[in-house]
């Protein structure tokens, strides 16, 4: 289809684990970690890098089943790492991808995107134990807007309603600019959206 007239929508992506042990297994309420934070991530570039491609997608669901942003019982809620994903990824909505490239890097996913005079970067660095020096070049010289993350310790670290904001988003602050560059180091097992006007 080289004149990209068929559009995919892709149904019901997400991580799909083992139900939490006592819970009814019909119901399918798995625990959600950094790891599918990771997932989320990692799906959310794949499919913004092929915007032109796939006109929609789908997590499976929201609330208590498989990779869900919010977990309840009862009157308690609890915010979890995939939840957090989506509140750093909002920035891209309306946004214009950005094509981009760089040197081949085995634990780093990313995108960008523009949306008048603000450019966001999302980044994924799903190494268990290393952190990631990365630079980006770009055509103009951006001024800071907001940086925000997610990180664990472990990959199966997670909210639940003993400790809600055990992950969380931070604020970060381990980049510089210089000129049209933007050096950072981000952590293993993290996501991380930086905002820039350009």
């Amino acid at each position: 289809d080289p004149e990209k007239r068929v559009g995919l929508i892709v149904d019901e992506w997400g991580s799909w684990l083992a139900v939490e042990p006592g819970t009814n297994p019909g119901f399918l309420y798995q625990q959600n970690t950094i790891r599918d934070a990771m997932v989320a991530a990692i799906t959310l570039n794949i499919f913004h890098k092929h915007a032109e491609r796939v006109y929609m997608a789908n997590i499976a669901q929201t609330v208590n089943v498989l990779q869900s942003m919010i977990l309840t019982e009862g009157e308690k809620m609890v915010k979890t790492p995939s939840y957090y994903v989506f509140e750093l990824y909002k920035k891209h909505q309306d946004g214009e991808l950005i094509d981009s490239y760089g040197d081949k890097n085995d634990t780093v996913s990313y995108t960008v995107s523009k949306k008048e005079h603000q450019l966001t970067i999302s980044i994924c660095n799903y190494s268990l134990t290393s952190s990631e020096d990365l630079t980006f070049t770009l055509d103009a010289v951006p001024q800071f807007q907001e940086a925000n993350y997610i990180a664990g310790e472990k990959m199966d670290d997670h909210n639940d309603f003993d400790q809600t904001e055990r992950i969380r988003l931070l604020a970060f602050t381990n980049y510089e600019i210089k000129e049209n560059k933007v050096n950072m180091t981000v952590p293993a097992m993290s996501v991380t959206t930086l905002t820039l006007e350009v």
